[in-house]
């Protein structure tokens, strides 16, 4: 029985990785897809855990065979979803979840109408603008693209199912958890899971 896609999106500095990090180590049976990028690794990160890192000639010959759900470039490096794994691993009857942009998400949403699709917010744009701050890891100007960026995001909220607002950290992961376990427990999806079950009650 197929595994159902769950597909988080934010602007950056919303804190979706962490958000998705915790809630994965209560949600374990959950798959995280792992994207490809050209971009260089960032110190810390590594090989086959944050990202795939690869040549932009290699991305590029991925494209061209079709490998990828989705890609997009942003900020001048590519990013992208391989499409083989996802289709694979929910054959088997994991679910995934996928991390990537707005435009990502529309991508998706065309092969699998029934993604689950959620979208955290920050709670406010001053906030967003602290946090990316505070990082550290980003020049003004590297800021100031990330905030527009981020407006032309937040107004394509309304077209994802669930929407979480991350301003209490806890109380963010346990929305992120109850909208993976409710999307579980839907007429849809439970009825699928439970079909020989249903057929009893009949």
């Amino acid at each position: 029985m197929a595994g159902d896609l769950f597909v988080v999106v934010a602007p950056s500095g919303a804190g979706k990785t962490s958000l998705v990090n915790a809630m994965l180590e209560v949600e374990r049976g959950m798959r995280l897809s792992v994207s490809h990028t050209t971009r260089a690794p960032r110190e810390g990160e590594v090989e086959g855990r944050e990202y795939h890192f690869v040549s932009r000639e290699a991305f590029e010959k991925l494209i061209a065979a079709g490998d990828f759900l989705e890609h997009a470039e942003v900020y001048g490096n590519y990013y992208g979803t391989s499409r083989r794994w996802i289709e694979e691993e929910l054959a088997l009857g994991h679910d995934v979840l996928l991390e990537i942009d707005w435009q990502g998400a529309v991508q998706v949403r065309r092969l699998f109408p029934r993604m689950v699709g959620i979208f955290v917010l920050p709670p406010s744009l001053d906030e967003l603008r602290r946090r990316l701050t505070a990082r550290g890891k980003d020049p003004a100007e590297s800021i100031e693209r990330r905030m527009a960026s981020a407006r032309a995001e937040i107004s394509h909220v309304l077209e994802f199912e669930y929407i979480i607002v991350n301003e209490t950290f806890d109380v963010a992961v346990a929305d992120l958890q109850a909208v993976v376990r409710a999307a579980r427990l839907s007429r849809d999806r439970r009825g699928n899971r439970l079909s020989r079950l249903l057929d009893e009650f009949r």
